[in-house]
Parts: C-alpha cells; structure tokens; sequence
C-alpha cells in the first residue's frame, strides 16, 4: 500500500503553496483520501462553501473523481476543483430529498451484486440501477452472488433472471466467493478500468473483492436472523486497487434506488425492450402507462413480449419522475 504522503513544511502566513491534481480513493463523509500522481496518499478537505456551489448533492465530491488539491499549510490540504466528469452515477438521497447522492464518478463499468435469498434483492432495484446506469451512459453487469446456497426452486429462479436480463444486452454471471465460481469470469470483467461494485447490505460484495484482491482484507458480516437483511461493513466508499491492475469502487450497501432529474418523456429510453416497442405506437408522445388504446407496449406486455416485472419497474420510475415534475399520476393498468 502506498504511503499517506507528508505534509509540506510551511509559513502560516504563505497561502497556496502549491496546486496539485490527484483522484479522489476514499470518502468517509467528512474527509477525502487524494490518490497523486507518484502513487502517495493525501488526505484532503473541502471547505463550507464548496457544498453550496449549485451542487444538489450530498456528498460534491465522489471517490473516483479528479480533482485539484490546494496545499495551504501543514494542517489544511484542500480540494478546491473537480475536473470534468466522463460521468458517473447517481441516486436519490436516503432522505427522499430532492438531493442527489453521486456513488461513484469518471467509471467504466458498474456491477450490481444481488442475491436471490438472504437477502433477496427485488427485481425494481435491480431494474432501477440499470436504468439509472443507462442515463448515465455507464455499462452495467449483474452478477448473481451466492450460488452456492441455491435450491433447484432457486435455480430455476436464476436461470430465468438470466434469460431476461441476457436478452436485454446486459451480462449476468453466477457467482460465488465461497466455493470460487465464477470468480475469474470477474476478475477478467474488471481486470482493466475502474469499476463501481453495488448492491444492497449483505450480498456480498465484500466477500467478492476479498477473493479478487485477499491483499483488501474487507471485513465481512453476517445476515440479521430477524429481518433477513444485510449488515452494513463497509461504512464508506474506497477504491480498491486489483492485482490485474484494475480498480474497483466498493460502496456502502443501498437499501432503496430512488431516481431523480429523470423526466417523465425519458424514462422509456432506458428500457431497451420498452423504447423499441415504443416506435410501433401509435402515439409519439405515449407514456405507455395504459390509458391509450393501441399502445404497443400496452399490447406487448399483455404478449408476454416485455416482462411484467420490467413493466411495473418502469412505471415505478414514470410515477416518481411525475411527482418530481409535478404532472399527475397515472393509473397502473394491471
């Protein structure tokens, strides 16, 4: 592991010493750890202000992001800019605010962890982060962890969530950190670039980056007995360098993925299945949400041409991005 570097000797009364440019490896909500050029860790702040600039998130600054570091003196070493983003990827805020919460920036891929029992990871979240990974431009993979555990019910189960989401384009592996399988198909995934690993509390996706990377050593929890959910153990997002060289951005596990800034006319562009039966309706500006007679969506659910999942995932979205742009509701069909 490289060496948190040392602060520079200073004059208190010299300010901007010097102006460094570093990537953001580690957030624990009220301090940054600045990756530098050299391979040297800096921890850094950001100052009030900086929260306050037309930003409407709740963390401005996300691991992944490359920034400019101002070394003021031997106790301040502050992030005063955030360099253009190749993207990222972002969620509703926990508090069902209007805020934003930014999981990760400038990454190549994002894998979602999710798990078919201890805990079970419904279908609209796993449809809500692709979604919002499509908005983003960001490609997505789902990785169903713990195959170990499965039943013949439970890999009946897999085999037709990977039917779905193959069809749509998107890669799904069977994976477990136990029993190792699947764990090189992974590390061949992530061998290059940064990725983002996500899921809820207790899929574990500490597990996995423990058998990518041993040298991570993530602490790993158990399952609560009480509400079958996940505990949290990571508390904070970290980049984790790979032994291939590549990286991946472990996440505090999200218990809900709530959209925002999607606009009502938008939320069918990132369904592939939904924007392609979209162009046989009959109505350009169709919602598809059951109220237009002809509406080819309409027809091709009721065909079992779209899934019925991927239907009421997507007017999930359509109803929260109503409510935030203050059109009415809409009628669920079904």
């Amino acid at each position: 592991m490289p060496k948190k570097r040392k602060s520079p000797a200073s004059d208190s009364n010299v300010k901007n010493i010097e102006t460094l440019q570093g990537r953001v490896v580690k957030n624990n909500g009220s301090a940054y750890m600045v990756e530098l050029a050299d391979g040297s860790l800096l921890p850094c702040r950001i100052k009030g202000n900086f929260r306050i600039k037309g930003i409407r998130t709740t963390n401005p600054v996300a691991v992944g992001d490359e920034v400019i570091i101002t070394l003021q003196d031997s106790d301040a070493h502050y992030i005063t800019a955030i360099k253009p983003r190749k993207n990222y990827i972002i969620r509703r805020a926990s508090n069902l605010s209007k805020e934003s919460h930014i999981l990760a920036a400038n990454i190549d891929r994002a894998i979602l962890v999710a798990t078919l029992s201890h805990p079970a990871t419904p279908t609209t979240f796993i449809d809500r982060f692709l979604a919002t990974a499509e908005a983003y431009n960001i490609p997505a993979i789902l990785v169903l962890n713990k195959c170990d555990l499965w039943d013949d019910d439970d890999r009946e189960l897999a085999d037709a969530v990977r039917y779905l989401y193959d069809s749509l384009g998107y890669t799904t592996l069977y994976v477990s950190a136990l029993d190792g399988i699947g764990i090189e198909s992974l590390r061949e995934l992530t061998a290059e670039g940064i990725t983002l690993l996500a899921g809820n509390s207790g899929v574990g996706k500490s597990s996995l980056i423990n058998s990518l990377s041993p040298e991570a050593n993530l602490r790993t929890g158990d399952i609560s007995s009480t509400h079958d959910t996940g505990m949290h153990t990571t508390t904070f997002s970290e980049m984790v360098t790979l032994p291939t060289g590549g990286k991946l951005i472990d996440i505090p596990g999200v218990k809900g993925f709530g959209v925002i800034d999607f606009q009502p006319q938008e939320v069918s562009h990132f369904f592939p299945e939904i924007f392609m039966t979209g162009h046989d309706c009959k109505y350009s500006d169709c919602l598809h949400r059951g109220d237009s007679p002809g509406c080819a969506v309409i027809r091709a659910v009721e065909e079992s041409r779209i899934a019925q999942s991927r239907y009421q995932s997507y007017l999930s979205i359509l109803d929260e991005a109503s409510e935030d742009t203050g059109t009415d509701k809409y009628r669920k069909p079904f």
